[in-house]
């Protein structure tokens, strides 16, 4: 590594829009606030969060075109000069950050949030649903004609980085699968602090699900079972699936809509339980259920391996399927779970829990 007495240090993230993959780069800028963020697009919003220092360039021109230039973003990230850099910091996934090219005198530590859904665990999904609206015949058609040669790219610029960092254990093992590599676990940052405030009630009421509404997110199972139960369900948030998930909700299930920050706490603060049925890479708004004192009902897969513990922060349902998730939540018992012990489990996940665990990696 170049000799200097502070290292300089560039951070590297797909695009900025919002989301989990964003909140690691908001930390990582608080850990490097001198660092620039380079990325082939980013919303004037996340400028401002950023504090100006977002770097992007020719791709910033084609706003939501830039999804269907892979090519484009592969050109333009491999061709960074990061030569002045002791060390780079990669975020990314399902994109091409983790590709860029640096010398063999800089430490390049990749974050992978995931290995590219598209070309590897979930292709036949984005094939039947790519999740592009009108365009998913132009997709479909690209992801076709390109997988293969992107994946073999995929799969060689993971053999870049000196180190990788994965989000949690399940990605832990498809970094393994996929690309060959051994990797530690560091799990995201999540914002406990502002959830862990909530008064939890003596005897809450119902159950609570919160995401955005798109297929993936599985809100349908929670908004038929919780029927069949007539079981109250509150359903945060808004989405493309919110007018079918209207039609298939009874009596009991309510939709807020999108709601204030204070608003969230509490109604999940003041659930039963949260109902948690996507298989996620990891999992943010579970784990701010812990920190409000509320236990989880998850799908056994995915990063909630890593924060639910049966029994003591919640219980799992091993089929995604109405019928499953129906005997999950008759066999729940909301008295068993103490406010304290789910707490005490988010706040690994804290904020300062990330950056202790980056920071012994940085020499």
């Amino acid at each position: 590594m170049k000799s200097t007495k502070k290292p300089k240090v560039a951070i590297v993230h797909d695009w900025l829009v919002g989301g989990g993959a964003e909140r690691v780069v908001l930390e990582l800028h608080r850990m490097f606030p001198d660092a620039p963020i380079y990325t082939s697009y980013a919303t004037d919003e996340w400028r401002e969060k950023l504090d100006g220092k977002v770097v992007t360039g020719w791709l910033q021109r084609f706003g939501k075109l830039r999804k269907f230039m892979a090519l484009g973003r592969i050109w333009w990230f491999t061709h960074l000069d990061l030569s002045d850099y002791d060390i780079v910091i990669s975020s990314s996934g399902n994109g091409e950050a983790f590709g860029v090219k640096t010398p063999a005198d800089t430490l390049h530590i990749n974050y992978c949030h995931t290995p590219t859904h598209y070309y590897w665990r979930f292709y036949d999904e984005y094939m039947r649903s790519p999740g592009f609206g009108v365009f998913d015949p132009i997709a479909r058609l690209g992801l076709r004609l390109l997988a293969w040669p992107l994946r073999r790219w995929d799969y060689r610029a993971a053999q870049r980085a000196d180190v990788i960092l994965a989000n949690s254990t399940h990605i832990q093992a498809d970094i393994q699968t996929y690309y060959g590599r051994d990797s530690i676990v560091v799990h995201p940052p999540v914002d406990v602090d502002r959830f862990s405030s909530a008064q939890k009630p003596e005897k809450p009421t119902g159950f609570v699900i919160a995401g955005r509404h798109v297929p993936q997110k599985r809100i349908d199972l929670a908004v038929k079972a919780c029927g069949q139960l007539d079981l109250p369900l509150t359903v945060l948030g808004s989405g493309a699936e919110t007018e079918r998930l209207r039609v298939l909700a009874g009596p009991t299930v309510t939709f807020t809509g999108r709601v204030s920050d204070e608003e969230l706490v509490q109604r999940i603060a003041g659930a039963r339980a949260f109902i948690f049925p996507s298989f996620e890479d990891f999992g943010i708004a579970p784990v701010e259920a812990l920190a409000a004192g509320t236990p989880l009902i998850a799908y056994r897969a995915g990063g909630a391996l890593d924060y639910v513990i049966e029994g003591e922060t919640g219980t799992f349902f091993d089929n995604q399927t109405v019928e499953s998730l129906v005997a999950a939540i008759q066999s729940f018992d909301s008295n068993a779970y103490k406010a304290e012990i789910l707490k005490k489990q988010a706040a690994e996940f804290s904020p300062a829990a990330f950056q202790s665990q980056i920071r012994k990696l940085i020499p």
